[in-house]
């Protein structure tokens, strides 16, 4: 009884602290709730300083994925009846997989990575955990909290906030950015998550200082991992030694740029690396999924569009990348066509430019390619204007779309590679060079005469010195 109680509670979304630290159950639920998800789901959790924010949520089941709708009906109430203070703990990567490897799950709480945040869930008087949201309501979480409060988002860290005076009648939306690191980096993950988790720890002490009431969410941009098969786990918790976990790419969010009718510009890439000199910096995580992108100085039209992503911090510096887009009607094929004209790195002053016109199509498509790169050994699309150049840049499954976007989708794309591939080149030259040895020996066997005067024994000998 005590077990089934338990189980309803957990499945409500309500109370979840007791969960993540005690209940030795929770990693089968955890791992099923994550296998039943897929990988553009990330968990969220919400907790407040005010009593009865949150009624139970009863379709927060194993498997279930809340929408952005949903999400609203759970987040109108602590922003209409609860603190005006709100603090969105954003971290790069959370999947909930997370809290079943290095959280205390079987009472092992001082192993734990989330300590500060299962005591927050524990003495909070309201919280709400929901396992599986859908990633379009996170990306619009920020412009929803600032539409709700009225405040515009301030990014803050710990130096910052206890600078700031908070007021509990005044709304105020405070941001803060926490890093995940894969197990490939300098960090491992759960050395990063006791981090992150550490910084949880010092926010809220700082509020609890100053007597600030407050509403707080913990979530991520995007998952951290892809859930393991729930055969793993029906079978029992036992895990196999050889067993392989294949984990597929993960699908970044494309920018897009909307002025106010509609979207009118969307660029997505695997893979967005720039260098300049001998170090390389990848963008992918600081351009694509990202709610605060530096979007400054794009513009569109029928005829131009101009897509602009600004970093404040890259090699020391800002640097911004601008897409510079015409379309044109061509009379011979009776129809639109864009052309990717220029690809420009602005940075202290200077600028680079990059020829990019082999990056077009019909205005009705988009473009999209393999890689699309200022290295030869990748295409060579992108051509600097002088040689050698100091930039260089590299996208892997490139592709933009600056007209006729329907949808907020990419429409049918025009990609770059050719019909005749290098293998089918082989293939037909070889086909080719077998083809003509059979002509050849065919043509010689029909070309053979049969004698046409034999031999007679009773008559005299037949003498044949040529045979045509």
């Amino acid at each position: 009884m005590m077990a089934a109680t338990a189980a309803a509670q957990v499945r409500a979304g309500t109370r979840w602290a007791p969960a993540l630290c005690r209940m030795p159950w929770l990693p089968l639920m955890l791992v099923a709730a994550a296998a039943a998800t897929s990988e553009q789901q990330v968990p969220l959790v919400l907790w407040s300083s005010d009593r009865g924010l949150w009624a139970p949520a009863a379709d927060t089941h194993e498997g279930h994925i809340t929408s952005d709708m949903q999400l609203s009906t759970y987040l109108d109430p602590a922003l209409e009846l609860g603190p005006r203070n709100v603090l969105l703990f954003l971290q790069d990567k959370l999947s909930i997989e997370d809290f079943t490897a290095y959280g205390g799950v079987f009472g092992n709480k001082q192993d734990s990575a989330f300590s500060n945040l299962e005591n927050a869930l524990d003495l909070a008087p309201s919280s709400l955990v929901l396992p599986a949201v859908d990633w379009y309501a996170i990306s619009t979480l920020t412009t929803y909290l600032q539409e709700k409060l009225g405040a515009s988002p301030l990014h803050v860290d710990l130096a910052t906030l206890q600078e700031l005076k908070l007021n509990a009648s005044i709304p105020a939306l405070l941001l803060i950015r926490l890093p995940y690191t894969a197990s490939s980096g300098l960090m491992a993950p759960k050395e990063v998550l006791m981090g992150n988790d550490e910084v949880i720890g010092q926010v809220l002490s700082t509020l609890k200082s100053e007597d600030i009431p407050y509403t707080a969410a913990l979530t991520a941009v995007r998952p951290s991992r892809v859930a393991r098969d729930v055969a793993m786990v029906t079978g029992g918790l036992g895990r196999q030694l050889l067993q392989r976990t294949v984990v597929p790419p993960t699908m970044n969010v494309p920018v897009s740029y909307n002025d106010s009718y509609d979207t009118r510009i969307l660029f997505w890439a695997q893979n967005f690396s720039v260098a300049y000199g001998e170090h390389w910096e990848d963008l992918t995580s600081r351009t694509f999924g990202v709610q605060d992108l530096n979007l400054t100085g794009s513009f569109w039209n029928d005829s131009v569009a101009r897509l602009v992503l600004t970093y404040d911090s890259l090699f020391g510096t800002m640097v911004t990348f601008k897409f510079i887009l015409a379309n044109s009607y061509y009379s011979v094929s009776a129809r639109h066509w864009f052309t990717l004209e220029n690809l420009e790195i602005h940075s202290n002053g200077s600028v680079a430019y990059f020829n990019a016109s082999q990056v077009t199509g019909p205005s009705i498509y988009s473009f999209h390619c393999e890689h699309v790169s200022s290295e030869n050994e990748d295409g060579n699309l992108l051509v600097p204007d002088t040689q050698p150049s100091l930039w260089q840049m590299t996208f892997r499954d490139f592709q933009i779309q600056a007209f006729n976007v329907t949808d907020k989708k990419f429409s049918y794309a025009s990609d770059c590679a050719g019909f005749f591939s290098p293998g089918i080149w082989m293939g037909l030259l070889t086909s080719l060079f077998m083809l003509f040895i059979f002509t050849y020996g065919l043509h010689m066997i029909l070309s053979l005469k049969t004698m046409d005067r034999f031999d007679d024994h009773k008559g005299p000998t037949i003498t044949l010195t040529q045979i045509v």
